[in-house]
């Protein structure tokens, strides 16, 4: 179980290192990897008692390659049936892998439902205090925002 979820979060190689000498961004794939054996993962089918995934800006301390890397398994967890809750402050991030999206502005519920519905030149303009243009990503077909 350990090294089939060591290998989803592809640390692995980091099997026989000391937690104390892994830099921020390994200790976060080490601790998802940790989360997943709690969840089953390698065992996780749609029809087992709810579980569920929460994950509080799992990217940060993460180069671009990771960040993906983590939120590819995010969407493999969701796929088998573990609910997966992600807070992430990147706009583009979110919309490339989330479902639904919540977006909370002073306080507030400002939007919900699909990406598609919720990431609005107008809403991240209200919200974030930011113009924006919001165009389709080239290839994933998903909101993309780029600032003014």
């Amino acid at each position: 179980m350990a090294e089939a979820c060591l290998a989803e979060a592809e640390v692995s190689h980091l099997a026989g290192r000391t937690y104390t000498t892994l830099s921020g961004g390994e200790r976060q794939r080490v601790q998802l990897a940790r989360v997943l054996a709690q969840l089953d993962f390698p065992n996780a089918r749609k029809e087992d008692p709810a579980r569920y995934l929460l994950l509080d800006e799992p990217t940060s301390s993460l180069d671009l390659a990771h960040q993906h890397t983590t939120l590819r398994t995010a969407r493999r967890a969701a796929e088998r049936g573990i609910g997966v809750l992600a807070i992430l402050h990147d706009l583009n991030l979110a919309a490339m892998y989330a479902d639904r999206l919540v977006v909370l502005s002073r306080g507030s519920l400002a939007a919900e439902g699909p990406p598609e519905a919720v990431l609005t030149e107008d809403l991240v303009r209200d919200a974030f205090d930011l113009p924006v243009h919001v165009t389709r990503h080239p290839s994933r077909g998903c909101p993309q925002i780029t600032p003014v």
